[in-house]
């Protein structure tokens, strides 16, 4: 992905983290709260197979709506 996409998507990134901050649902694994920019990040990276700033152009707007589908649908 070229820099300005990364750029871009990092913002959008934190943005979700921010939004998604005491939203996503309790788990064993994290006693102490979850980390809701990783989880975004993590998402990311499971759905499209590689990290945010490996993933191709033509995906950005893809990569985008699903942002936003994690925003909507915390887990």
């Amino acid at each position: 992905m070229n820099e300005e996409n990364r750029r871009r998507l990092w913002v959008l990134i934190q943005e979700a983290g921010d939004y998604l901050e005491n939203k996503l649902p309790d788990h064993p694994n994290h006693p102490k709260g979850r980390n809701s920019y990783a989880h975004v990040a993590i998402c990311i990276k499971n759905k499209f197979n590689a990290s945010y700033k490996d993933i191709e152009d033509n995906k950005f707007d893809e990569v985008v709506r699903y942002i936003e589908f994690l925003k909507k649908n915390p887990s």
